[in-house]
Parts: structure tokens; sequence; C-alpha cells
């Protein structure tokens, strides 16, 4: 970002294209997989487990169901709140709230990312 008033930092926050916005989708990891690693966050994908740090869910540990690049936030299963109605609904996290406990390996692109 090229400004520092902060109205321009949000408006380039909330205008980025897509491929911008994964960018900003990335988590702090927990002490052993930094170590295993050597890297200080990753991007959150779907499949991975994660450790809610924050918010009335801290401690809550699950698997991230959705990743919405859109709106910058992330499903987690376990972390739901309830609607007016009773439905139950999964709350939208932000994920610098949360730490990666486990990542999923299975692709190629993310295996390249850690092997530099």
């Amino acid at each position: 970002m090229k400004s520092k008033q902060p109205r321009k930092q949000r408006k380039a926050r909330f205008t980025a294209p897509l491929h911008k916005l994964q960018k900003y989708m990335h988590a702090p990891l927990a002490k052993d997989l930094r170590e295993e690693m050597k890297a200080r966050s990753a991007q959150v994908r779907q499949g991975d487990t994660v450790k809610m740090m924050r918010g009335d869910h801290a401690g809550t540990e699950g698997e991230v169901q959705k990743v919405d690049l859109k709106s910058g936030t992330i499903h987690v299963a376990g972390v739901s709140v309830f609607r007016a109605d009773g439905t139950e609904v999964p709350r939208s996290v932000q994920p610098s709230n949360v730490v990666i406990t486990k990542m999923e390996m299975d692709d190629e692109e993310r295996k390249k990312i850690f092997s530099r």
C-alpha cells in the first residue's frame, strides 16, 4: 500500500482484487510447525486444523470448512452461534485470530512454497 492514511488503506484493502485478498488470509503457525516448516505464518486453506486464540471460542480446535476471500474470513468446525430463531450457523472468524496446528500438504503448490 502506498498511502499512510487509514481511510485509503482501508479502501485499498476492501476494493482489492481476489489475487491480492489471498495475501491477507495468513495465520501464524504453532511452535512445532514453525520449527518444522521454518516459517512464521502460512496461508489458511480448507482442511487445515486451527486453534482459536481469541473470542468466546478461544481454545477450540477444529478443521477449516470454508475460506471466504471476499469477506476475508474462515469457518471452523465447532465454532458456531445460534440465531434468534434457534438455528445454529457457523461463525466467521478472522484468520489472524487462529493458529494453524496441522496443515494439509496434499497440494504440490503448497509443498513448493515451504521447500524454498
